[in-house]
């Protein structure tokens, strides 16, 4: 089911982006492109390699893309899950609107200010996943709900002191529609938030049913920080927030709900989060069974290929790595040693360091990176280490497979979109 959006023509927010001039702000766009709008250099069709970019560029695969928002649209309707894809990957709306053109219920946000610029950008539903006891950010949302009664939003409660001063909040701005919230449980001793018995969520849910600006719909979590997850472990945390959703929904806690709310779903689990969930009893109003995953977009070529749960279940599909990050060598100053002149402004490096994927040489030609290793990254170098035989010259591009995919869009402000042949179709802005 997808949420009702602002379509992307060129006077919605997003087709707006279209209209914004390229200049000095975006890193590895053709000096030449200055003063073009990015709809006006998205027409020309540049190659990558021949169009004036320079190094250090990061790259989206548009076919990766494609075919990445397909499959999860697909995994999502398979299991008859709403989908609400994490927006905090990528903070890009053209991205968003893609995600809800392939069926997403809407995008979930971490903070408040990714809510600000979700709603500038018209998403109509927005699920938080952390709760907000910032009261300045309160007042905006309670005006915000009250100027908008398509807009709908759910955030996470975890303790009673939180609802207080969230109630607090609400009053003082003077509310006039409930702000509907969902009790997270913890994922166990030493895991992040929430809270971390039944006994505790049962309390935080007596201390929302006490106010009159707050609504509760539903319960959920985040099952990735499950402590040591397996399978058994993580579909047993998996079943305990079912088991709460059933113990609420008996208890008449969600009267008041238009349908009831069951969340979960990081990109390592949600083949767990679809088992446990298609076991959930019949309730008693309509259940939004809502997964969160939100590095799929991207996917990458470390961390998350090691841990989508599709190395599982290989036959509802597989996810492709869409970043590469093409630098240059600057400098080849022992027989082992080289330079790239891309580091940790440019690439991630927080879960590992970036692979060396391709070499490309000034005369166009391609071959595999073998022989090639990262050992380490300063700030805008990348250390390479080159075995005995290797071909690599300075002047050479190498393309890098990065790990973690929020820690690879953050640091891009504007992201060539280009097919496999390198023609450039069209740029993602980001806004962190």
């Amino acid at each position: 089911m997808a949420a009702d959006h602002a379509a992307d023509t060129p006077d919605s927010p997003v087709g707006r982006l279209a209209r914004e001039r390229v200049d000095h702000r975006f890193k590895g766009l053709p000096p030449d492109a200055e003063g073009r709008t990015v709809g006006e250099l998205a027409a020309e069709r540049r190659s990558l390699f021949t169009g004036g970019f320079t190094t250090p560029v990061l790259v989206l695969s548009a076919e990766a893309l494609e075919h990445n928002l397909a499959v999860m649209e697909r995994y999502s309707a398979t299991h008859q899950l709403a989908f609400a894809p994490h927006g905090k990957t990528s903070l890009a709306p053209q991205l968003f609107e893609r995600q809800l053109a392939h069926g997403a219920w809407g995008i979930t946000a971490a903070v408040p200010t990714h809510v600000r610029t979700y709603r500038a950008f018209g998403i109509q539903r927005i699920f938080l996943a952390n709760e907000v006891v910032d009261a300045t950010a309160l007042g905006w949302l309670a005006r915000e709900l009250d100027s908008d009664p398509g807009f709908r939003f759910i955030a996470y409660v975890d303790s009673p002191r939180g609802v207080e001063l969230m109630d607090a909040a609400l009053r003082e701005a003077g509310a006039r529609r409930p702000l509907d919230v969902v009790v997270e449980l913890g994922a166990g001793p030493g895991a992040r938030t929430g809270a971390r018995t039944e006994a505790d969520c049962t309390a935080v849910a007596d201390a929302v049913a006490a106010t009159d600006t707050l609504r509760l719909v539903g319960v959920a979590g985040y099952e990735g920080e499950v402590p040591k997850p397996d399978g058994e472990r993580v579909r047993a945390w998996l079943r305990r927030l079912t088991a709460l959703a059933v113990a609420f929904d008996g208890e008449g806690r969600f009267a008041d709900a238009d349908e009831i709310v069951v969340s979960a779903g990081g990109s390592a689990w949600f083949d767990a989060v679809s088992d446990v969930f298609a076991q959930l009893p019949k309730l008693s109003g309509p259940v939004l069974k809502l997964l969160r995953s939100g590095a799929y977009v991207s996917h990458d070529d470390g961390h998350y290929r090691h841990i989508t749960p599709f190395n599982r279940v290989p036959d509802e599909g597989a996810l492709h790595p869409a970043f590469r990050l093409w630098a240059q060598v600057v400098s080849r100053p022992e027989p082992g040693q080289a330079f790239l002149n891309a580091g940790k402004r440019d690439a991630a490096y927080d879960l590992d360091l970036p692979q060396p994927q391709l070499i490309r040489s000034p005369d166009g030609t391609e071959r595999p990176a073998t022989g090639l290793t990262v050992t380490r990254l300063s700030d805008q170098h990348t250390w390479l280490a080159v075995e005995q035989g290797t071909h690599l010259e300075v002047g050479d591009w190498v393309g890098l497979g990065l790990s973690h995919p929020c820690t690879s869009f953050d640091k891009w402000q504007l992201i060539p979109v280009a097919e496999a042949d390198g023609t450039v179709t069209d740029y993602i802005r980001t806004f962190f």
